[in-house]
C-alpha cells in the first residue's frame, strides 16, 4: 500500500535520516542509464583520469536540481506540474506533447537496453522476446501500485550495480596521485563538448521532475522534511558521482591508449568479453549483470515516475484541483500502458527517422525547461522567503542552464 495518506514525523538524528533514505536513490539510479556508463568509458579511454572534475561538477548539478525540486513541493506542497502551470499555458503544453513523444520512443530503447545485456547473458530467447519481457515485467510491478514493493527493487538493483561496477573498478585502481590530478579542471585539445556532455549528462533524465510525487508516497509532507530530503539527495549524488568514476577508471586504466574505441549499448557488451578474456568469466557475468542493472534500473524508474507527471497533467487539465494522483490513477496507468505495449512496435520495424528527430529536439530542450522553472519558481513570491533560493543556488541553476542551452544547441545541430 502507498504511504501517500499517511504523514510520518520527520526524523531528527542522522541515524534515523539515514536509515530513511530512499526517493533521491531512486532518481538517481532512474538517471544513470547505459548511455551516462557509455560516455564515461569512452572518456577515460579516451583522455584517462583528466575528466574526474567534470563528473563531480555533475554530480553537483544534478543535486542542486533534484534539491530543488524536492524544496518546491515540500516548502509549497505544490507538484511540479502546478508550478509549470503557473509559469503558463506554454510550459504544460510543451510537457504534453513531450512526454506523449518522448514516452513512444524511450519505451523502445529502455527495452532494447535490457534485453542486450540479458541476451549476451541468457541467449536461450531472440532479443525482442527479452525486450518484450522486460517491458511486462515493469508493467506489472508499477500496476500493483506498491510504492515501497518498487523502491525496494531499485535499492536491489542499486545494490547489484555497487557491488558489479564499483567493483569492476577496483580491479583498475589508479595511483591516487593520478587520480587527484583529475580533479583539476582540464580540458584536452577536441574535448570540449565531451567534458560538457559529462557534466549535463550524470544522472539527469526527466525523471527527475518526478522526486515529489516519490517524497508523496514516502509520507514527507511539509517543510520539516526538506532537512531529511537534502540529505537523500547528497546522499544519491554521491552514489551517482561514485559509479560513473567508477566507469571513467575502468575506461582510462583498460582502454586508455590502446586505440580501442567503445561505442553505444554494444560497447558494453564488448567491454565484458575483454574484461572477461583478461580476468576470467566470473568479471564477465559481473560487469554484464552491472550493466543490465543500470538499465532495468532506468526502465523501472521511469516506469514508475513519468506516469505521475502525466496523470498530474491530465488532473489540471481537468480542472480537478481537489484531488491528488496516485499509482492506481486511470491516466497514470493509460501512460503506464503507452510506454510499455506501443513501442513494442519499434522493436519490430525499426524507429521512424521522423519520430526520432522530434524526439530528440524535445529531448534537448528538457534540462534547460527545468532549470529555467526552478530559478523562475524558486525565486517567486509563491515560496515562504525562508525556502526561496539563495545566492549558491541561483548561481549552480543558472549555470545549469547555460550548460543545457550549450548542449541543446549542439544537439539540435546535430540532428538538422
Amino acid at each position: 500500500m502507498s504511504n501517500l495518506h499517511t504523514p510520518i514525523q520527520a526524523p531528527t538524528s542522522y541515524k534515523k535520516k539515514f536509515a530513511m533514505i530512499g526517493p533521491g536513490f531512486v532518481a538517481a539510479a532512474t538517471g544513470v542509464g547505459t548511455g551516462d556508463l557509455v560516455a564515461a568509458l569512452v572518456a577515460g579511454a579516451g583522455f584517462g583520469l583528466v575528466f574526474v572534475w567534470a563528473i563531480i561538477l555533475g554530480s553537483i548539478f544534478k543535486y542542486f536540481l533534484n534539491e530543488g525540486v524536492g524544496r518546491l513541493h515540500l516548502a509549497t506542497g505544490k507538484t511540479i506540474i502546478e508550478g509549470w502551470q503557473q509559469m503558463g499555458k506554454w510550459a504544460t503544453g510543451y510537457f504534453g506533447v513531450y512526454s506523449v513523444i518522448w514516452g513512444f520512443v524511450y519505451g523502445a530503447a529502455a527495452t532494447s537496453a535490457c534485453a542486450m545485456a540479458m541476451t549476451a547473458m541468457f541467449p536461450v530467447l531472440p532479443f525482442w522476446a527479452w525486450a518484450v519481457i522486460h517491458a511486462i515485467v515493469g508493467f506489472l510491478l508499477i500496476w500493483s501500485g506498491r510504492y515501497l514493493l518498487f523502491e525496494k527493487v531499485m535499492m536491489l538493483l542499486i545494490g547489484l550495480m555497487f557491488v558489479t561496477v564499483i567493483g569492476s573498478a577496483v580491479l583498475f585502481l589508479p595511483a591516487i596521485g593520478d587520480l587527484l590530478k583529475g580533479f583539476v579542471p582540464t580540458i584536452p585539445q577536441g574535448s570540449f563538448m565531451l567534458a560538457l556532455g559529462l557534466i549535463g549528462g550524470v544522472g539527469g533524465t526527466i525523471t527527475m521532475a518526478s522526486y515529489g510525487y516519490w517524497l508523496k508516497e514516502k509520507g514527507w509532507k511539509g517543510k520539516d522534511w526538506i532537512p531529511m530530503m537534502r540529505l537523500d539527495s547528497k546522499a544519491a549524488y554521491f552514489m551517482t558521482a561514485l559509479f560513473t568514476l567508477s566507469l571513467l577508471i575502468v575506461g582510462s586504466q583498460f582502454l586508455y591508449g590502446s586505440g580501442i574505441e567503445i561505442q553505444g549499448e554494444q560497447g558494453l557488451y564488448q567491454l565484458s568479453e575483454m574484461i572477461g578474456n583478461r580476468f576470467g568469466s566470473v568479471f564477465t557475468w559481473l560487469f554484464l549483470i552491472g550493466f543490465w542493472s543500470a538499465a532495468f534500473s532506468s526502465l523501472l524508474g521511469v516506469w514508475n515516475g513519468v506516469p505521475y507527471l502525466f496523470a498530474d497533467f491530465i488532473r489540471l487539465m481537468k480542472k480537478e484541483h481537489h484531488r491528488s494522483v496516485t499509482e492506481k490513477d486511470p491516466a497514470y496507468r493509460a501512460f503506464l500502458a503507452w510506454l510499455t505495449f506501443p513501442p513494442m512496435l519499434l522493436l519490430f520495424f525499426g524507429k521512424p527517422v521522423e519520430l526520432i528527430i522530434l524526439y530528440g529536439a524535445l529531448g534537448a530542450l528538457f534540462m534547460p525547461f527545468l532549470s529555467i522553472s526552478l530559478l523562475w519558481l524558486l525565486n517567486s513570491k509563491r515560496i515562504g522567503k525562508e525556502y526561496s533560493n539563495r545566492l549558491l543556488s541561483n548561481i549552480v541553476l543558472s549555470a545549469c542552464l547555460v550548460l543545457f542551452v550549450i548542449l541543446a544547441v549542439q544537439q539540435l545541430v546535430g540532428l538538422f
